[in-house]
């Protein structure tokens, strides 16, 4: 766990909130819009690593959820981070930017030879932390699935 300023960061699945993380990424995220909460719940069990941001310190009295982030890898050559948010409520407090030092940091993360993720609006945040546009894009491929319900 890490603890800075009256916030903590954790990767205990335990102090998940999950109704709280399942409203932001089906009702506010545009990526996961109308995403069931078994779907988020399946996720989250199999995503090796999964960062809460609270306010307070999580595990004790009074502690929030106030961010997420998830890391789907296998832990030695390839890493996506994806379903990052922070409440509206707590942005511009320097949050966003601890959860990217604290994920591109981890000890699990350091052997990944690949470290990706896909964003519409937070370019500047995440170059700060050495991600970059694709030289190759044309390589990628995708299959878009339709969620089941």
């Amino acid at each position: 766990m890490w603890v800075n300023k009256g916030f903590s960061i954790s990767t205990n699945k335990e102090y998940l909130d999950l109704p709280l993380i399942h409203s932001f990424l089906s009702q506010e995220a545009y990526w996961s819009k109308g995403i069931p909460k078994q779907i988020v719940k399946k996720a989250i069990e199999n995503s090796p690593l999964c960062f809460g941001v609270y306010k307070g310190e999580a595990g004790k009295d009074g502690f929030e959820q106030v961010g997420f982030a998830r890391v789907i890898t296998d832990l030695t050559t390839f890493a996506y981070l994806c379903d990052v948010f922070i409440l509206q409520d707590y942005r511009k407090l320097g949050l966003s930017k601890w959860l990217m030092d604290i994920i591109t940091n981890h000890s699990e993360l350091q052997g990944v030879r690949r470290f990706m993720l896909a964003t519409n609006d937070a370019h500047s945040l995440y170059s700060q932390y050495g991600f970059e546009q694709n030289v190759n894009p044309e390589l990628f491929m995708q299959k878009v699935l339709k969620t089941p319900n």
